[in-house]
């Protein structure tokens, strides 16, 4: 009777899991570990015919299943671990032809397995920099349940973390992956030395992590790595290196797990690329003057595109290389200089601009005077070379063209070069006054009833100077003989000619003879040509008589001396005596000439004057000292020695030529230094600086040397540059960061100093408040206590 009841348990429960496909046949689910009575009668079998004979199942082979009455049944429980599904054979006999059909019986899953990692001690390492949230490892379980169900649906979870330093969650877990990754506190605290591995307890369970599950614990070691990921040295690159391409110009590493890398930054597409093993490459050549420098951020990341690390930066400097020609702000320049300008007297700046890096000598420009037109009278001008200053050659310009255009180039030191024009004007200066043709006119006849407006005669002045200027032009002047304004001038603009004109009616018995005195003067101040030059040494006393001036009057009056032109007030003369003298004393280095118009007045008639030009030369004195110039400290040396590798080093006077005309460059007497090091001149003002070895550990040195003038005796100067000598790559770029100077303070030593100076200070005040004590404990007398002063309680 149970028996029965148990086979309609069966039969019910099953028949709710029974499909027929539609080639016929059956499917049925089976829970497995079945723990009631057997046989166990799984299901009816359909579609039996009414009568048939010899049912029969196969496909079993451990013979748990079997029919009997059309039931399908189990003789012990199944194992879905064991095996997940059966496929059995069905046949029978219907009138006397054997037939079969497919049951296939599906175990189904019941959580009855416990999910366990696949190792009992597992390790891992995390790299240093590792942001937060990036795997570095995963744990993994294995539950022998069935995968499409809750059963083996797992659940990792982190229980504990030793040691709990710097913090006491360093570490997170993925509850669905079981990735291992740091937390924030980790990413911003790990440190190696502090603490190099930890222990985590995990715990995986079962369905979904519920109240119900089964679960299991684990250990991971994680052990804390240093990494080789950080920012690459500086790389220094000539602009327009010749190639080929691409260049190898730096390497990153990151140290663990795989990781691709890319570049991010200011910087053409494809300027810079990165391989997979983190070299970085120049894909093509530089131009510093549209870029001198780059940063590129040097991004990592998994092969899934999530960034693991901070972006290290890679800074690249570009080098110049002497590839632009000064060029002129202007194609064409116009000035003008005087014809009585004296040898020296500047006319014009002309100064060209060069794009290379300013801090390099590949701007120097040197300047050259190149043609001028018309060609004579040769060596009028002439154009400094450094400075681009046109001055005066000839000792004057007067009988020259009206007009000279000059070509001026200005080159570097590689050659490079441009050209402008300067059209010089040479203006006319009123340096011939006008002369009459005759002395004396006349004598003229007038009848007493000539009429007003009758011309008299025709006088005229001829003048030197340019025709048509201000210089040229005559204004005549009636001085005397005319008191009663019987006569009047008129002046021809055209010809410079002037007609004494009547002016009104004549009379005989008042005046029968008139005698008339004409002056011819021009409009603008006469310039005289000739001039004093006078010589004074710069630095002279102040007051000192430098020259004296003497003019004469025929008339013998006296005569009133007065400056004109000294706009910075530097000289004084005496105003009867004609003494010419400085007010302040004078520097060459500002001011090499100073020309000024000393004005000679009649002491009696100050219409009546005359004018001479005075030009003070200032001699040069030795108050130099030569100095060097421009800044070397981003400038190296490569060690092993570079056949022809030399730093240009470049000195300045201030003195004139005769002292500062030639610099000369020495080493200090010191062996050491003499053996390293080598002095080559190249011009006056610039040496190469060298190594004298072959080899020098790489480090920054001292170089001490002198840099003496031509005087005699010489102004010197002592130099330490200090020099960079470091290892360098096959293009000649520095690879090595230099080491600290010898002798510099580091931060220790600056700590123990201050320390100790705090020490002892503690100490003497120490000294002091035991002395106080003492000198208070004492209490005084009652019969002194009037004289013991009232003291402050601190």
């Amino acid at each position: 009777m149970e028996s029965l009841i148990s086979w309609f348990i069966a039969l019910s429960v099953l028949s709710q899991n029974i499909l027929l496909s539609e080639t016929a046949h059956l499917k049925i689910g089976v829970p497995e570990n079945y723990d009631g009575i057997f046989p166990w009668y799984l299901t009816k079998l359909p579609d039996l015919p009414l009568t048939y004979s010899d049912l029969t199942v196969s496909g079993d082979d451990e013979g748990i299943f079997g029919v009997e009455s059309g039931f399908l049944y189990a003789l012990k429980p199944l194992d879905r671990e064991k095996q997940p599904s059966y496929s059995l054979q069905v046949s029978f006999t219907k009138s006397m032809h054997s037939q079969s059909f497919t049951v296939e019986v599906c175990v189904i899953d019941k959580n009855d397995n416990v999910p366990v990692f696949l190792e009992e001690s597992m390790r891992g390492s995390v790299q240093l920099g590792l942001l937060k949230g990036i795997p570095f490892m995963q744990v993994e379980a294995l539950d022998r349940d069935d995968r499409n169900t809750a059963h083996a649906d797992l659940r990792f979870s982190l229980l504990d973390q030793i040691p709990r330093i710097p913090a006491s969650h360093m570490f997170s877990i993925s509850s669905i992956t079981g990735e291992v990754s740091l937390t924030e506190d980790g990413a911003s605290t790990l440190d190696p030395e502090m603490c190099g591995r930890y222990k985590l307890s995990v715990m995986v369970q079962d369905m979904a992590g519920k109240a119900n599950a089964f679960f299991s614990t684990g250990t991971v070691l994680v052990e804390v790595t240093g990494n080789a990921w950080a920012s690459p040295d500086p790389v220094r690159l000539q602009e327009n290196l010749p190639g080929p391409y691409p260049i190898p110009i730096s390497q990153v590493k990151w140290s663990g797990s795989p990781v691709e890398y890319s570049l991010e930054g200011e910087f053409p597409e494809m300027l810079f690329t990165i391989n997979r093993e983190g070299i970085i490459y120049l894909n093509a050549p530089l131009d510093r003057e549209t870029q001198d420098q780059f940063h590129i951020d040097i991004v990592v990341e998994r092969p899934d595109g999530r960034e693991i690390a901070k972006p290290v930066e890679l800074r690249v400097m570009v080098g110049d290389a002497n590839d632009n020609r000064p060029t002129f702000p202007q194609m064409q320049y116009h000035t003008v200089v005087k014809e009585l300008a004296t040898k020296g007297t500047e006319i014009l700046t002309v100064q060209a601009a060069d794009n290379d890096d300013p801090k390099t000598d590949n701007v120097r420009i040197f300047y050259r005077l190149v043609s001028q037109m018309p060609e004579t009278p040769r060596n009028l001008f002439r154009v400094d070379r450094d400075s681009g200053v046109i001055t005066v050659q000839a000792d004057s310009m007067e009988g020259t063209a009206p007009q000279y255009t000059l070509t001026i180039t200005a080159e570097d030191a590689k050659g490079l070069n441009s050209s402008c024009t300067v059209i010089v004007k040479v203006l006319d200066e009123n340096n011939n006054p006008p002369i009459f043709t005759h002395h004396e006119y006349g004598p003229f006849h007038l009848a007493e009833d000539s009429s007003v407006g009758t011309t008299v005669t025709v006088v005229s002045a001829w003048d030197a100077d340019e025709w048509g200027g201000d210089s040229w032009q005559v204004d005549y002047r009636l001085e005397s003989g005319n008191e009663e304004e019987v006569f009047t001038l008129v002046t021809d603009r055209q010809t410079n000619e002037a007609a004494i004109i009547l002016d009104k009616v004549l009379d005989f018995e008042r005046e029968n003879e008139y005698i008339l005195v004409l002056s011819a003067q021009n409009p603008v101040a006469l310039v005289r040509g000739s001039h004093y030059e006078v010589t004074v040494r710069e630095g002279e006393e102040p007051g000192r008589v430098i020259a004296t001036i003497r003019g004469y009057d025929p008339d013998s009056h006296p005569i009133r001396y007065s400056l004109r032109g000294d706009t910075k007030k530097y000289f004084s003369i005496g105003k009867y005596s004609g003494e010419l003298k400085t007010v302040q004393a004078l520097d060459r280095e500002e001011n090499s000439t100073y020309t000024m118009e000393v004005v000679a007045e009649d002491g009696r008639n100050s219409s009546l004057s005359a004018s001479t030009l005075v030009t003070v030369h200032i001699l040069d004195v030795n108050d130099n000292s030569p100095v060097l110039v421009g800044d070397y400290s981003w400038k190296y040396l490569c060690t092993p020695r570079w056949e022809d590798q030399a730093l240009v080093l470049a000195s300045r006077d201030s003195d004139g030529p005769q002292h500062g005309g030639r610099l000369n460059f020495s080493l200090r007497s010191d062996a050491t230094v003499r053996r390293n090091w080598k002095l080559t001149p190249i011009n006056d003002t610039h040496t190469n600086l060298s190594l004298n070895v072959p080899y020098l550990p790489p480090e920054v040195y001292i170089v001490p040397f002198t840099i003496s003038d031509s005087s005699s005796p010489p102004r010197s100067t002592f130099i330490n540059l200090p020099v960079t000598v470091c290892p360098c790559n096959v293009r000649g770029n520095c690879r090595t960061a230099p080491k600290q100077l010898q002798g510099m303070p580091t931060i220790q030593s600056t700590v123990g100093i201050l320390l100790g100076t705090l020490g002892v200070i503690g100490v003497i005040l120490i000294v002091i408040f035991v002395r106080l004590s003492y000198q208070n404990s004492t209490p005084p007398n009652k019969g002194c206590q009037e004289r013991v002063p009232l003291k402050v309680s601190l």
